[in-house]
């Protein structure tokens, strides 16, 4: 193996995906680990620090976008290319928001991940040719809407809120996150008293239409 390549991190749930992921840049780059769920991902990249991490937006547990967040926080170094099958020009910007470098998707072509990867380690940015760039810069520049939906609820409301909207008890939210379930159900409510939602319903709905989980 040779000395500084660059470490890669490759997180998608779907393993077909991250394993064609990792062949693809395994010539050229160190992929040092390939994790399934967003928990895992914060976990693994917080010990091994790769200087990239191709990532899925969504993801369970934890989705990419919060994931990505928080080892922003942890890391501010680490460079985010988001490869997903969603072309909607607000998840894009939204993704830009939260410190990715790149946006692409699974459709593109396999040398497009490669560019991007490249582009992304050069300090320079990448999206997807299919998603309009001139749209995705107005979001963007709207970031002061996107940022007052984004910071309705707190991050661990955001970990709880997914967690319930994937079908998990209060029990198992509770194995997940380390918390009692009478913390987590007090995030319930407050996360409820929030969004002004009454039902279990409401919460899944929320979580879809803000990329919490996907439908």
């Amino acid at each position: 193996m040779e000395r500084n390549r660059p470490k890669i991190v490759i997180a998608d749930d779907h393993t077909l995906v991250a394993e064609a992921c990792k062949k693809l840049l395994e010539a050229e780059y160190d992929v040092v680990a390939t994790v399934g769920d967003g928990r895992a991902l914060v976990r693994i990249a917080s010990t091994l620090r790769p200087q990239l991490i191709v990532v899925d937006v969504a993801m369970p547990l934890l989705n990419g976008l919060d994931a990505g967040q928080q080892l922003k926080q942890l890391q501010p170094s680490v460079k985010l290319v988001y490869l997903t099958m969603n072309q909607d020009a607000d998840l894009a910007a939204e993704a830009f928001r939260r410190g990715a470098s790149a946006y692409l998707l699974k459709t593109c072509a396999a040398s497009e991940l490669t560019v991007a990867v490249r582009e992304v380690l050069k300090g320079r940015s990448y999206l997807s040719p299919s998603i309009a760039r001139d749209t995705v810069d107005f979001l963007l520049r709207q970031g002061k809407v996107l940022v007052e939906e984004g910071e309705r609820l707190t991050e661990r409301q955001r970990e709880v809120l997914q967690l319930l909207a994937e079908g998990k008890s209060m029990k198992e939210v509770a194995s997940v996150l380390n918390l009692t379930p009478r913390t987590v159900a007090f995030h319930k409510y407050r996360i409820m008293e929030v969004l002004g939602v009454k039902s279990n319903a409401a919460l899944v709905q929320y979580a879809v239409r803000n990329h919490v989980i996907t439908a």
